[in-house]
C-alpha cells in the first residue's frame, strides 16, 4: 500500500497586474475661475432674488422665482458643472447639458486651439468646457519659458568664461522646467495616457452621450413661467 504524495500548498492568490488595474482612480480637472465665478454668481441671485420674493408686491414675487428657476440651472451649467474625468480605460466630459464617455481606444485627437476639444474616431468633435483656454495665461507661460532659456544661456556662457567668480547657475542644479498654462498641461497629460492606453483591451467600447435633463428642464420651465408671466401681465 502506497501512501499519497503530499499535496502542495495552493499558489498564493496574486494580486491583478496589467492593463486591467487602472493606476489611479479618476483624475478630475476643472476651471477654479469658473468656480469663483459660479458661486459668485449664485450668491448674487439669490441675494437679488430672495429680497424679490419677500419684499417684492404683485406678480415681483413670481417674476422674481421665475427668472432664478431660469439663471440658477444656466450659471450651474456654465460654471459649476464643467469637468473632465480621467483614469487608465475612458476619458469623461461633462459639459453644460451633456455627459461624453470616451474610452481611449475611440479617442483620435484631443486639440488645442482657441478651445480645447477632444475628436473621437468618427470625426465628432466635443469641446472641453472645464479645461478653457487662456490666451493670457499661454502668454504668460511664454514669457517666463523666453526668460529660463535666456536665464541658461546666460549661466551657460559665465561657465565657460570662467568658474571662478561667475554668477550662473549653480554647477549640477537641473535645469528649471518649462512652465505651462494649466489648460496645455492638462491637455498634455491627456495626450500622454492617450497614446500609452488607446491600445489596451480594458480602454475599448463605444462613445456614449447622455443628455443632463436635470439642468435643461428647471432652466426650460422656468423660461416658461417668465414666458407666460410677460404675456399676461
Amino acid at each position: 500500500m502506497t501512501s499519497p504524495d503530499p499535496q502542495s500548498p495552493g499558489p498564493e492568490p496574486t494580486k491583478p497586474s496589467g492593463p486591467a488595474t487602472p493606476q489611479y482612480q479618476d483624475r478630475i480637472y476643472r476651471s477654479p475661475a469658473g468656480l469663483v465665478g459660479g458661486v459668485l454668481l449664485l450668491a448674487i441671485i439669490g441675494w437679488l432674488g430672495l429680497d424679490a420674493v419677500i419684499a417684492g408686491e404683485g406678480r415681483t414675487p413670481w417674476f422674481a422665482l421665475a427668472t432664478m428657476l431660469l439663471l440658477v440651472p444656466l450659471v450651474v451649467a456654465y460654471t459649476l458643472r464643467p469637468a473632465v474625468y480621467v483614469n487608465d480605460d475612458r476619458l469623461r466630459v461633462r459639459n453644460p447639458f451633456r455627459v461624453i464617455v470616451l474610452p481611449w481606444g475611440e479617442v483620435a485627437s484631443l486639440r488645442s486651439a482657441f478651445s480645447n476639444e477632444v475628436v473621437d474616431a468618427s470625426g465628432t468633435k466635443y469641446q472641453l468646457w472645464a479645461l478653457p483656454v487662456s490666451l493670457r495665461a499661454r502668454g504668460k507661460a511664454a514669457r517666463h519659458e523666453a526668460r529660463a532659456a535666456a536665464a541658461a544661456a546666460r549661466a551657460e556662457n559665465g561657465e565657460r568664461a570662467g568658474r571662478g567668480g561667475g554668477r550662473g547657475r549653480i554647477p549640477g542644479a537641473p535645469p528649471e522646467a518649462p512652465k505651462k498654462a494649466e489648460g496645455d498641461r492638462a491637455m498634455a497629460e491627456m495626450r500622454e495616457l492617450h497614446e500609452q492606453r488607446q491600445g489596451v483591451g480594458t480602454a475599448q467600447g463605444e462613445v456614449t452621450v447622455r443628455w443632463a435633463y436635470e439642468i435643461a428642464g428647471p432652466a426650460v420651465a422656468g423660461a416658461v413661467l417668465l414666458v407666460v408671466l410677460l404675456a399676461v401681465g
